[in-house]
């Protein structure tokens, strides 16, 4: 090990920081976030920091560095672009024992600044030794996607019950257990989506209980898997996936986004297609709070997002009615998702002002749409599950008022490799279809936007 790894109390503490450009001021954050009381000693002041300066958060001597400035500093970083001047800097802080970093410079260095993943009171740091500082951050990014931005919550939530955990579990061993399963259960669970009071009131339900707690609840989480690309997932939505039981999904989930799943996760399809469903919905429902009540964590995994055309209501009214805990990720919508890489803006100052989402199809399979609020100027009309229906569609906005010659855009598997994006107008369009293999899922975007696709079009599939 090169380095001993420690955390240093700086708060009120006086630091120097040698240097006035942006890299000096990037360190100046860093410790005024620790508390440091921090002053600058450079010529000259990049704009970051004379703003700090104004702000009165750091003291400056606009001059160059003199030993005499080397003080009795709790610590010295050295971030000047002259190597004499930071080897000066680290020799004389390091005979007075003062912990001293120059930048871009290990050898010179007594410490190592580390890549920080900060979730006070938790923090955790990154370090390759200062062989390689574009490492060490590309790994806090992957730490990052891992470790809940709420998770600094959970910890005071912890510190908060400490005392009382320990008077009533005394058996060491039964209290790590107890803590485990605080961190990795539904109490941890609601802190995460925001319910720290019910938290509070769970984990004096669990200290009653004392040493015969249980983990047996289960939960549900409604999560949306975007429009295809698993880059497009959530930091939340990733995390419940590798830590669920039971994944139940439909057939918008690509194999990609199930691979990042738990390997022993129980796989559950329940994809729905036009007149062929592998479970009717109510099934659907009960299943979930049926596999919950025997404590299981479920993830129900829906493409785009549960609360548009996903049935995300009806599903959490039953769990509601069952008393199964749930929360809900949401996902980026297919609209958002194929208008985006397809280069078609969904509003536009000059062309829409705005956007209305519709389902292709309804309950008993008929198109039975408000089209007098569809066929309205300056807007974009979305259409979810719409392709078998397409030809109905554009005839009935024709004969409702929409101009034949409307621009209408039909993106197949957005967001994936396999996308296609085919540009018509509502007369043309279905001739195209018919012209074309098409693969769903499907969207169809109507309006004057669909014109800048040929313009913004930025999204190059590689298959």
């Amino acid at each position: 090990m090169q380095y001993f790894p420690m955390f240093l109390k700086l708060e009120g503490r006086p630091c120097l920081v040698v240097g006035g450009g942006d890299v000096a001021a990037r360190k100046v954050s860093l410790l005024l976030r620790a508390g440091g009381k921090v002053t600058v000693i450079a010529p000259s002041l990049c704009e970051s920091l004379q703003s700090r300066l104004n702000a009165g958060d750091i003291k400056v001597q606009q001059k160059k560095f003199e030993a005499a400035d080397i003080g009795d500093h709790a610590v010295i970083i050295a971030a000047t672009d002259d190597k004499s001047i930071n080897r000066t800097i680290s020799e004389l802080a390091q005979q007075k024992n003062i912990p001293v970093n120059v930048v871009d410079q290990p050898e010179l260095c007594s410490f190592i600044v580390p890549s920080i993943i900060d979730r006070s009171p938790v923090q955790v740091a990154v370090s390759t030794g200062g062989a390689s500082p574009v490492l060490a951050r590309l790994l806090r990014a992957r730490l990052e996607t891992m470790i809940p931005s709420a998770y600094g919550k959970l910890a005071s939530l912890m510190e908060e019950f400490r005392g009382k955990v320990r008077q009533h579990v005394k058996d060491p061993d039964k209290r790590r257990h107890f803590w485990e399963t605080v961190v990795q259960g539904p109490i941890a669970e609601m802190v995460f989506s925001g319910k720290e009071e019910a938290a509070r009131e769970a984990m004096h339900t669990a200290i009653d209980q004392g040493e015969h707690a249980s983990s047996s609840r289960g939960e549900v989480y409604l999560v949306g898997a975007g429009p295809g690309d698993p880059d497009l997932l959530t930091f939340r939505a990733l995390r419940l996936l590798q830590q669920a039981d039971v994944i139940v999904y439909d057939r918008l989930v690509s194999e990609e986004i199930l691979e990042l799943a738990r390997r022993d996760a129980d796989l559950v399809y329940v994809g729905k297609e036009r007149d062929r469903h592998t479970l009717p919905q109510e099934d659907i429902n009960q299943m979930l709070a049926r596999i919950a009540k025997k404590g299981k964590r479920v993830l129900r995994l829906k493409g785009g997002d549960p609360f548009i055309f996903g049935r995300g209501g009806e599903e959490i009214e039953t769990l509601m009615q069952a008393g199964v805990p749930f929360q809900i990720v949401p996902g980026i919508t297919a609209a958002a998702g194929a208008a985006s890489y397809g280069g078609i803006p969904l509003t536009h100052r000059d062309y829409a002002q705005s956007v209305l989402f519709v389902t292709g199809h309804l309950k008993d399979g008929s198109m039975n749409l408000n089209w007098k609020a569809l066929v309205q100027p300056n807007q974009t009309v979305v259409v979810y599950m719409g392709l078998l229906g397409a030809k109905l569609l554009c005839g009935k906005l024709i004969e409702h008022g929409m101009r034949p010659d409307m621009p209408i855009a039909l993106v197949q598997q957005a967001t994936t490799p396999q996308q296609k994006v085919f540009i018509g107008t509502l007369r043309t369009m279905p001739g195209i279809i018919e012209q074309n293999i098409i693969k769903p899922p499907t969207l169809i975007i109507v309006g004057e936007v669909v014109q800048l696709h040929n313009k913004l079009a930025w999204f190059a599939p590689t298959r």
